[in-house]
């Protein structure tokens, strides 16, 4: 097992995920229990020492099995990780019963790293609203020896990240962002690693395989990947990629299976960070699997000041992407939430003005529509 420095300790750079555990029957409230803890086993033996939980994981059981599991291991021989669930608003003025309950269900005195889970456009004015007491709550529990390490996890903009890091930004000791070779750039993923080693805050990656997306190419992709790396693994490329980035510290993988397990484990048995052809290849295929798919929106604003709905398009237009893309994912629900319903893509009126002012001559009205119908 690779292991990176990190204050003094050291972690193992594969962490368990455990947002996808082995499930009874299909049900994701249902954890496989026994299976979960054969994993446990088999990662605790191959070095794995990082293991990453939060409150609504698995319908809210994750924490509890996690809890129990661990609970046969030394303290010393784990760190675990678990979240403030403020991705449901109704939660940020439970800070302090939401963290008490949670030693409960994980049955510790203290947890080795704690997140703001999920910051986005949803949450984000909630998270800086001082009056829920979140990060002088946390900051007290760290002080007092129940949270030794502070950070965060985005899946939201780079805006919101920055707003987030402009206040909080000198407390956060790492960040979880989504990172893999699909969203270096479709989600500004560069440009969000770059955002943190401005603070100096290490990368935590989740989604290295996007869901498990990345598993897999289309025939003449693997292929040319192959003849680059016979004895790889299509999924081993996604995190030779992660390998590849100075920054990343813990990369966790929420693996539903031993086998995907064992896999795992051996790709990270080495560290083989991919070159100049290689690294051009693997974002390669990522345009491969944009192209066709998405439109190619440049967020040049030109259609904005010709939107008599004033729709921010370039927006619209990227979450349209991710649907496209991906077949769907909680982001464009998401985000769309957050708006109000004269500014999500129902409201455009289809009078083509941003289309007569569009260098990418996007057919931006089709697009919304299009949006409309995959969401209803």
């Amino acid at each position: 097992m690779i292991y990176k420095d990190y204050q003094g300790i050291k972690l193992s750079a594969l962490g368990m995920g455990t947002m996808r555990l082995p499930l009874i029957d299909g049900d994701d409230t249902k954890i496989d229990e026994a299976a979960a803890k054969e994993m446990t086993a088999y990662a605790m033996e191959k070095g794995i020492n990082y293991y990453d939980t939060a409150w609504g994981y698995h319908g809210g059981n994750s924490e509890l099995v996690m809890g129990r599991i661990l609970k046969e291991y030394p303290r010393d021989s784990f760190y675990l990780a678990t979240k403030f669930p403020g991705y449901d608003l109704s939660n940020m003025p439970k800070v302090k019963e939401i963290f008490e309950k949670q030693l409960e269900k994980c049955q510790v005195d203290y947890f080795d790293f704690y997140l703001f889970h999920n910051v986005c456009e949803m949450n984000i004015d909630e998270y800086l609203n001082e009056k829920h007491g979140i990060y002088d709550y946390l900051m007290e529990q760290k002080k007092n020896g129940r949270i030794n390490h502070l950070g965060f996890s985005a899946h939201g903009s780079y805006d919101v990240m920055k707003r987030f890091l402009e206040k909080y930004g000198d407390a956060m000791e790492f960040g979880q962002i989504q990172l893999n070779y699909l969203d270096w750039t479709f989600q500004e993923a560069k440009e969000k690693v770059e955002l943190l080693k401005e603070y100096h805050i290490p990368v935590w990656v989740m989604e290295p395989v996007r869901g498990g997306m990345l598993a897999s190419q289309k025939e003449e992709i693997a292929a040319s990947l192959k003849e680059l790396r016979p004895e790889e693994s299509i999924t081993a490329w996604a995190f030779r990629f992660l390998q590849t980035i100075p920054e990343v510290t813990v990369t966790l993988s929420g693996m539903s299976n031993f086998q995907q397990l064992k896999e795992n484990i051996e790709t990270y048995e080495t560290e083989k960070a991919l070159n100049e052809e290689e690294m051009k290849a693997v974002l390669g295929a990522a345009d491969s699997m944009i192209k066709g798919t998405a439109v190619p929106c440049t967020a040049c604003h030109y259609c904005t000041s010709h939107c008599p709905q004033q729709l921010d398009i370039p927006k619209l237009l990227s979450m349209y992407n991710e649907h496209s893309v991906t077949g769907g994912g909680f982001l464009p629900t998401m985000f769309l939430a957050t708006l109000p319903e004269e500014k999500r893509p129902g409201a455009c009126v289809g009078c083509r003005s941003c289309e007569a002012v569009c260098p990418q001559q996007i057919k931006i009205s089709e697009a919304l529509a299009d949006f409309v119908t995959r969401l209803s």
